[in-house]
């Protein structure tokens, strides 16, 4: 299944990508960021992902953009070591512009080997890779409070000790997505269009692969790598991922009101048009910072 980027064209109208410069794409998944901005300008991008089955997929830009284009697999946490590693194509340790796109990708989605949807039935995974371990780890290894947390603070689900009571009653018979999907529907009612299981799923996948975490932490050290007029531009999919990315921009801002400035103070969204055609792209959000 290809990979259709969120906002593509807003992304590159903020980015504005110049001829020289040297952007930082640390979510770059099917490279649809990634060729966007190496098609609009004569400029450079180190890029990388913890999904090891992108691999593939950047060893074809690499034959196609020679040395306008680095790679490694790693988390876009360790943004200065991956540019670090690739002082071969840059002056400096510093670029003029990071990208993330905090979602899952429709390759992640739709395999099914890899635990991330309640719609295709598989292993209880959801790792995006360079983790310790996977969704059925976390439902075996932390007690029904724990789990019950867990499932609360990155779901926001209300029914979470419910469902992490009947999980934990339920724990041998849960190996793969639909067993963990069909105890939550068991236990919740649904309520509209979202399935009961959304909510566990999300905390679940978050839980796993520490991305909350990982996003505050790129987003600290960005700021130290940008070069004057460098931007850091991020698509967030939820509340929990635009509530950190909000109030980051928003108090750096507040500090540094002499050399950092917002794009836009309001977040970008999807036009109707976009929706119609990529219906996950509903919740997406596009903020921006600027450095002076």
């Amino acid at each position: 299944m290809k990979h259709v980027p969120v906002l593509l064209n807003e992304v590159i109208d903020m980015l504005a990508p110049r001829n020289g410069a040297v952007y930082f794409d640390g979510t770059f998944g099917g490279g649809g960021y990634t060729q966007a901005i190496l098609e609009a300008a004569n400029c450079k991008i180190i890029a990388c992902d913890r999904d090891p089955f992108v691999k593939t997929i950047a060893e074809e830009f690499k034959r196609k953009y020679l040395d306008r284009f680095a790679f490694s697999h790693a988390k876009f946490s360790d943004i200065k070591s991956v540019i670090a590693t690739h002082k071969a194509l840059i002056s400096s340790s510093r670029v003029d512009g990071i990208v993330l796109d905090l979602g899952v990708s429709n390759f992640q989605l739709s395999d099914s080997k890899r635990g991330f949807s309640f719609r295709l039935n598989g292993p209880l995974d959801m790792s995006m890779g360079l983790c310790d371990g996977n969704a059925l780890d976390v439902i075996r290894k932390y007690p029904e409070k724990e789990l019950a947390n867990i499932i609360y603070k990155y779901g926001e689900e209300h029914f979470s000790r419910s469902i992490a009571k009947s999980i934990k009653q339920n724990l041998s018979k849960i190996k793969s997505t639909e067993d963990l999907a069909n105890i939550i529907r068991n236990r919740v009612k649904k309520s509209g269009k979202i399935d009961p299981a959304t909510k566990t799923f999300q905390a679940l996948r978050i839980f796993v692969n520490n991305e909350l975490d990982e996003l505050e932490k790129v987003l600290k050290t960005s700021i130290d790598i940008l070069n004057p007029q460098g931007k850091i531009i991020v698509v967030t999919f939820h509340s929990l991922e635009d509530r950190i990315v909000k109030y980051f921009f928003r108090n750096i801002v507040s500090e540094n009101k002499d050399r950092i400035c917002f794009i836009n103070k309001k977040p970008i969204t999807p036009s109707q048009n976009e929706i119609n055609e990529n219906p996950k792209s509903r919740s997406a959000k596009l903020r921006g910072i600027y450095m002076l």
